[in-house]
């Protein structure tokens, strides 16, 4: 007795077709919009300078996307925000300790991208 069995990759090869469709800048652009506004209502404020101070960009081609969260309020050459995210010394010799305010605003953002790319390829 033989018994052979040809493989049916009808699923795979429809979701393939659809994952090299993708085009995620929509959905990047909308996470970075909300990455920025979290962002700016985390910032630690004092004069509110680096709470204003976000930005996003989107950088990459059709097989690879990077988005970046960008801050432009600057001490010396270092982002205040670094500062404020891990602490830093003041002149009088003290160590302030940072806080960590970026990773948890950008979990729901995170989470959100996820979530509609999973939307988008699987259905």
């Amino acid at each position: 007795m033989r018994i052979k069995k040809t493989p049916k990759f009808k699923k795979t090869l429809k979701y393939l077709k659809k994952a090299k469709r993708l085009d995620p800048r929509n959905i990047l652009d909308s996470a970075g919009r909300k990455g920025v506004i979290a962002l700016a209502a985390a910032t630690p404020m004092d004069s509110g300078e680096s709470a204003n101070s976000w930005g996003y960009k989107i950088e990459g081609d059709k097989e690879r996307y990077v988005l970046s969260w960008t801050n432009s309020a600057i001490a010396g050459s270092v982002p205040i925000v670094i500062l404020l995210q891990y602490g830093h010394s003041t002149k009088s010799g003290y160590f302030l300790p940072g806080r960590d305010f970026i990773n948890p605003a950008l979990t729901p953002v995170y989470d959100e991208i996820e979530s509609r790319l999973r939307q988008e390829v699987f259905g």
